[in-house]
Protein backbone atom coordinates (compact mmCIF):
# COMPACT_ATOMS: atom_id res chain seq x y z
CA UNK A 1 0.00 0.00 0.00
CA UNK A 2 1.19 3.42 -1.28
CA UNK A 3 2.10 6.16 1.89
CA UNK A 4 -0.35 8.59 2.77
CA UNK A 5 0.22 12.10 2.90
CA UNK A 6 -1.07 14.78 5.66
CA UNK A 7 -4.08 17.12 4.75
CA UNK A 8 -1.70 19.83 5.31
CA UNK A 9 1.38 19.00 3.09
CA UNK A 10 -1.35 18.40 0.35
CA UNK A 11 -2.96 22.08 1.06
CA UNK A 12 0.19 23.48 1.24
CA UNK A 13 2.21 22.05 -1.90
CA UNK A 14 -0.90 23.71 -3.81
CA UNK A 15 -0.75 20.19 -5.70
CA UNK A 16 -2.05 17.06 -5.40
CA UNK A 17 0.59 14.71 -4.40
CA UNK A 18 0.62 11.28 -6.42
CA UNK A 19 1.59 8.38 -4.42
CA UNK A 20 4.37 6.50 -5.69
CA UNK A 21 5.28 2.97 -5.56
CA UNK A 22 8.55 1.60 -5.32
CA UNK A 23 7.89 -2.26 -6.88
CA UNK A 24 6.08 -0.81 -9.98
CA UNK A 25 7.93 1.79 -11.35
CA UNK A 26 5.69 3.37 -14.63
CA UNK A 27 7.88 6.19 -16.59
CA UNK A 28 5.71 9.34 -17.18
CA UNK A 29 4.82 9.97 -20.71
CA UNK A 30 6.75 13.02 -22.02
CA UNK A 31 4.67 16.23 -23.82
CA UNK A 32 5.73 16.92 -27.35
CA UNK A 33 7.01 19.81 -27.65
CA UNK A 34 6.94 21.71 -31.18
CA UNK A 35 9.96 23.36 -32.58
CA UNK A 36 11.98 24.18 -35.13
CA UNK A 37 15.29 22.87 -33.88
CA UNK A 38 15.55 20.24 -36.47
CA UNK A 39 14.84 22.29 -39.31
CA UNK A 40 17.38 25.40 -38.31
CA UNK A 41 20.26 22.77 -38.16
CA UNK A 42 19.28 20.99 -41.42
CA UNK A 43 19.72 24.60 -43.15
CA UNK A 44 22.65 25.28 -40.96
CA UNK A 45 24.41 22.22 -42.42
CA UNK A 46 23.71 23.01 -45.70
CA UNK A 47 25.29 26.55 -45.38
CA UNK A 48 27.85 25.40 -42.99
CA UNK A 49 28.24 22.04 -42.65
CA UNK A 50 31.01 22.05 -40.29
CA UNK A 51 29.66 24.24 -37.81
CA UNK A 52 27.43 23.44 -35.02
CA UNK A 53 25.20 25.24 -32.66
CA UNK A 54 24.72 25.25 -28.92
CA UNK A 55 21.64 24.72 -27.43
CA UNK A 56 21.37 28.01 -26.15
CA UNK A 57 21.94 29.67 -29.37
CA UNK A 58 18.91 26.64 -30.97
CA UNK A 59 16.30 28.11 -28.52
CA UNK A 60 17.35 31.73 -29.42
CA UNK A 61 17.00 30.86 -32.81
CA UNK A 62 13.80 28.79 -32.21
CA UNK A 63 11.99 32.03 -30.65
CA UNK A 64 13.06 34.27 -33.29
CA UNK A 65 11.49 31.90 -35.40
CA UNK A 66 8.67 31.58 -33.55
CA UNK A 67 8.40 35.53 -32.93
CA UNK A 68 8.06 35.67 -36.78
CA UNK A 69 5.41 33.71 -37.49
CA UNK A 70 3.43 34.97 -35.52
CA UNK A 71 4.34 38.63 -36.67
CA UNK A 72 3.56 37.02 -40.22
CA UNK A 73 -0.18 35.67 -39.10
CA UNK A 74 -0.66 38.97 -36.95
CA UNK A 75 -0.32 40.84 -40.19
CA UNK A 76 -2.10 38.52 -42.79
CA UNK A 77 -5.16 38.39 -40.33
CA UNK A 78 -5.06 42.39 -40.27
CA UNK A 79 -5.00 42.77 -43.86
CA UNK A 80 -8.22 39.99 -44.08
CA UNK A 81 -10.22 42.32 -41.73
CA UNK A 82 -9.68 45.13 -44.85
CA UNK A 83 -12.61 45.47 -47.34
CA UNK A 84 -13.06 45.42 -50.61
CA UNK A 85 -10.48 47.35 -52.60
CA UNK A 86 -8.12 48.02 -50.28
CA UNK A 87 -8.14 43.87 -49.32
CA UNK A 88 -8.16 43.40 -53.41
CA UNK A 89 -4.31 45.01 -53.27
CA UNK A 90 -3.34 43.37 -50.61
CA UNK A 91 -4.13 40.13 -51.81
CA UNK A 92 -2.48 40.18 -54.94
CA UNK A 93 0.84 42.02 -53.71
CA UNK A 94 1.14 38.81 -51.03
CA UNK A 95 0.24 36.59 -54.23
CA UNK A 96 2.76 38.43 -55.88
CA UNK A 97 5.74 38.52 -53.02
CA UNK A 98 4.58 34.05 -53.00
CA UNK A 99 5.48 33.73 -56.43
CA UNK A 100 8.87 35.72 -56.57
CA UNK A 101 9.97 33.56 -53.75
CA UNK A 102 8.55 30.53 -55.06
CA UNK A 103 10.10 31.85 -58.69
CA UNK A 104 13.74 32.30 -56.44
CA UNK A 105 14.22 28.22 -55.22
Amino acid sequence: MAPKTSGKAAKKSGKAQKNIVKGDKKKKKQRRKESYAIYIYKVLKQVHPDTGVSSKAMSIMNSFVNDIFERIAAEASRLAHYNKQLAKHAVSEGTKAVTKYTSSK
